[in-house]
């Protein structure tokens, strides 16, 4: 879907990947504006055109109101192994912006991972690419 239709995706699709790394900023409790503005690059980063401040606006509402990360994976799992692992690298950049992982945002990882079918072998590879890019 995305990898054929990026230059073009559906704003509803948007939104609720938009919502599942809105919910990994918020596990901690401290959804930032530096996680906040992680997010609007990684969107940015597909198509500039975009309203992206619309797009972040509904995502934490629905997220808001949702205690279902089902619902926001569902539209990552159609797409290729690299689209995945794009989405799982922003996820990581986010969880990691304040320069450490709990347990549960750990936990929300694992439970992402397997709902993409991406082995924990690769989330973590994932991780520490992320981790050496900061330092």
């Amino acid at each position: 879907m995305f990898e054929k239709e990026i230059n073009n995706p559906k704003k509803e699709d948007w939104i609720k990947i938009t919502a599942l790394l809105v919910h990994a900023a918020r596990i901690d409790d401290n959804y930032s504006e530096k996680e906040r503005l992680i997010i609007i690059n990684f969107l940015k980063s597909f198509d500039d055109k975009i309203n992206f401040e619309e797009i972040i606006r509904k995502a934490e509402s629905d997220e808001e109101n949702s205690n279902q990360i089902l619902k926001y994976t569902q539209e990552i799992k159609k797409n290729t192994i690299d689209f995945k692992k794009k989405i799982i690298k922003i996820l990581w950049k986010i969880i990691l912006s304040d320069d450490s992982s709990d347990m549960y945002e750990n936990t929300l990882m694992r439970r992402i991972g397997g709902l993409l079918y991406i082995s924990d072998k690769l989330i973590g590879e994932i991780k520490i690419e992320v981790l050496n890019k900061k330092n």
